[in-house]
């Protein structure tokens, strides 16, 4: 059985819903980040830059979330277009959110909530990034149901993950600015995959508090 190691933030539940989407067994094995198990010798092996979501499925490992997505739509066939010019799309914007939205969204977090100091230059410059994204991702949306054109596939499902966070560095307006992005999340939110991949996290008995241990296991380089 197919081997998930997941903790519930943006990277690892995009690969929790292409999971339940395919409908594939698998095993779920968290990781508690917030502990420092990402660390540990175990999942170094398995993953030597020390992040999840990894799947180990038979004899191969994949790291990183979004060759995960593009591995598994390859292997079972699914939501990744056979038309050159919609599955094109679709991997051109599967990347633009791998490079640019989820990094950024990423730095905005830690500046915006977990920086030791406030840097208003940091802060602002992660956070019109994030918001430029958006903008891009809205303007593609306008004119298309989904990222790749007609047919949902593994470049929105990228996004969901990261929509999910949007609200932790957009304050309570979350997507509203964004509407189009906004009902792609809300229309896949409401998938049952969805429903599946958020009650994953809701199983597990996970670290919460943000402290010093926290700290030092997520920002190692900063100790």
């Amino acid at each position: 059985m197919l081997k998930f190691y997941f903790h519930p933030s943006p990277n690892p539940m995009k690969t929790a819903l292409l999971l339940e989407e395919l409908g594939l067994a698998y095993e779920t094995i968290k990781v508690d980040t917030f502990k420092g198990e990402q660390h540990e010798d175990w999942f170094h092996a398995i993953n030597p830059n020390n992040k999840v979501p990894v799947i180990v499925d038979g004899d191969t490992t994949v790291f990183d979330s979004n060759g995960i997505l593009l591995y598994l739509a390859e292997k079972h066939g699914q939501f990744l277009p056979t038309d050159d010019k919609a599955r094109g799309a679709a991997i051109s914007w599967l990347f633009f959110v791998a490079t640019g939205l989820s990094p950024f969204s990423g730095q905005a977090v830690h500046f915006l909530h977990h920086a030791p100091e406030k840097l208003p230059y940091a802060q602002n410059r992660y956070l019109k990034e994030v918001e430029r994204h958006y903008r891009v991702l809205d303007e593609r949306l306008a004119t298309n149901r989904y990222l790749a054109g007609d047919e949902y596939s593994i470049a929105d499902m990228a996004l969901w993950g990261w929509g999910n966070a949007a609200g932790y560095i957009l304050g309570e307006k979350g997507l509203t600015d964004y509407p189009n992005v906004k009902r792609l999340h809300d229309e896949i939110s409401a998938r049952p995959a969805a429903a599946r991949a958020h009650a994953i996290k809701e199983a597990l008995t996970l670290k919460t508090d943000f402290d010093e241990e926290t700290r030092r296991a997520l920002f190692p380089q900063n100790a």
